[in-house]
């Protein structure tokens, strides 16, 4: 009987404590049409791609081809292969500000690249990430 009992008493504590381990999503919900839903999440996994040839670019040396993958996937210029005219609609003002500001940020990065010079460089495309992690932090979408 004792050896039930120490089996329980772990998984009655973990039942008891599950709400507070389990925090609820304070997000803000964005509502997208579901076509929009699939058009963003496919954007944002692109990006994260981006982010990553970026990353093996730089490893190896590369700054000019991180340079143009982070100005053609990211940068101000990826904005019509990315639909942002008919995405913006449906976010919160926010939210846009947020996305304007990663894709200044990864032209910038682009333009430092091209210089070379390694502490700009990461500071630069610090700068990119964060604003994906502002986006992250506040928002969602379904």
């Amino acid at each position: 009987m004792k050896k039930h009992l120490y089996a329980i008493v772990p998984l009655l504590w973990l039942c008891a404590a599950a709400p507070s381990i389990a925090e609820e999503d304070s997000r803000a919900l964005v509502q997208l049409p579901d076509m929009m839903q699939q058009h963003m999440m496919s954007n944002m996994r692109d990006h994260l791609a981006a982010i990553n040839e970026i990353l093996i670019m730089l490893g190896e040396d590369e700054s000019e081809k991180a340079a143009d993958i982070a100005e053609s996937r990211l940068g101000m210029s990826s904005l019509g292969l990315h639909g942002a005219g008919h995405m913006a609609g449906f976010m919160p003002e926010e939210m846009q500000q947020i996305g304007t500001r990663m894709h200044r940020a990864a032209s910038h990065f682009s333009l430092q690249a091209q210089v070379g010079n390694t502490s700009s460089i990461y500071r630069a495309l610090s700068e990119v990430t964060s604003a994906c992690v502002a986006c992250h932090a506040n928002y969602r979408i379904r």
